[in-house]
């Protein structure tokens, strides 16, 4: 059997909120006492992580007073100090405090907006104070239950003006830093506007600095919404702006279950670890995923290595997948080119375009054609089940 060991190479990465999740949601109350943000690190490096993430608030409560904020850092230094973790992202919390009721960025309150403004330059400044060099943008309260009470064109040159802005203030404190824009569709808010990567896209093209700005997309945001996970990353990835990643799993049509990743939709998971290591991505792998609320602390751990190891036996299936004889076959059969058509196809000019129009093409034999796919799903199955 394969060594599923987690190795820093793997950039293996935790937030502070997810493995210091204490179990509470709507219906009940916290199942597991809170851990400082340094006890969490101990606990990551206890799992073979490589990094840990988190929001402003995650390490610093919003009204501790300067003195101890210093003492939280200086633990939460020592500890990575100690264990050797990284702290690769950073990002703010712009949702819980009851004056992000009505968004952040995109609230009506110009007074909010502000504060807004403030808090993450200050979360900024602390991220970059433990090396983080990506930063996520999650805006989870930007948007409405009706749209009545925002004008959804004045809400997006809100962020947009934001988003300038900090760009601008990274520039200024001359910060090795890039931003991350992290989509999805509802929850907290009934609707959240840029709702998939591909929202965020097109909106990153009409920034001030579009060089500085990415996205961190989820699995779970994107198979919320019905979504293929995949093809939004690989989209987000052929643009140059697959900046940071979001993994864990979900079932399409529900709440954000953040569950342990490849726990759900294992076919999905597996093509996804394929994509990242075939294009050779080099970024974090980020598990925003939470242990179930039946879990202690050695549950937690459980989540935590499973994480890590479901990814690990997914790469190598990958690996198994690219090189089985069969699967290379069918798809050489499959991607046949004879060259022949190379002359009509790639970019216009206009003879080609002369010569493709009357070029002689036999539809309804193209048309009888099998393509194999069945056979090709199959195999994939198979290796996934272990039995190739």
């Amino acid at each position: 059997m394969s060594d599923y060991t987690p190795k820093p190479e793997h950039k293996f990465t935790f937030g502070l909120w997810t493995v210091g999740n204490v179990g509470r949601d709507p219906f009940g109350h916290p199942v597991r006492d809170p851990k400082s943000p340094a006890e969490l690190v101990h606990l990551l490096a206890e799992v073979g992580a490589y990094g840990v993430n988190f929001h402003d608030n995650d390490l610093i409560p919003i009204d501790a007073t300067p003195a101890e904020a210093e003492a939280i850092k200086r633990e939460f230094r020592k500890a990575l100090e100690t264990t050797g973790l990284k702290v690769p992202m950073a990002t703010t919390n712009l949702f819980s405090d009851p004056i992000f009721k009505d968004g952040a960025f995109t609230s009506n309150d110009p007074r909010v907006r502000a504060y807004a403004l403030q808090k993450t330059m200050r979360a900024i400044d602390l991220g970059v104070e433990f090396g983080a060099q990506v930063y996520v943008f999650w805006g989870g309260r930007e948007g409405t239950e009706s749209d009545a009470t925002k004008d959804p064109v004045t809400a997006i040159q809100r962020i947009r003006e934001a988003i300038n802005f900090l760009c601008e203030y990274v520039r200024d404190q001359k910060y090795d830093l890039k931003f991350a824009l992290e989509a999805k569709p509802n929850e907290p808010r009934g609707d959240i506007y840029f709702a998939t990567t591909g929202h965020m896209l097109a909106f990153i093209e009409t920034l001030d600095h579009p060089e500085m700005v990415g996205v961190n997309p989820e699995v779970a945001h994107e198979h919320m919404a019905g979504l293929n996970f995949l093809h939004g990353v690989a989209q987000a990835w052929e643009a140059g702006k697959l900046f940071h990643i979001d993994l864990n799993d979900q079932y399409a049509g529900r709440y954000d279950q953040d569950f342990r990743f490849g726990s759900r939709d294992i076919k999905a998971a597996f093509f996804l670890v394929k994509f990242l290591e075939d294009v050779g991505y080099a970024g974090s792998r980020h598990f925003d995923a939470h242990a179930y609320r039946t879990e202690d602390y050695e549950g937690v751990k459980d989540f935590a290595r499973g994480c890590m190891r479901t990814y690990l036996i997914l790469k190598e299936k990958a690996a198994q997948w690219n090189a089985d004889p069969e699967i290379r076959a069918l798809l050489a059969e499959i991607n046949a080119d004879d060259g022949s058509l190379a002359p009509y196809l790639g970019p216009y000019t206009p003879q080609k375009a002369a010569a493709l129009r009357d070029l002689p093409i036999d539809r309804q034999a193209i048309g009888r054609r099998g393509l194999l796919y069945e056979r090709l799903d199959q195999l994939t199955i198979e290796i996934l089940l272990g039995i190739r």
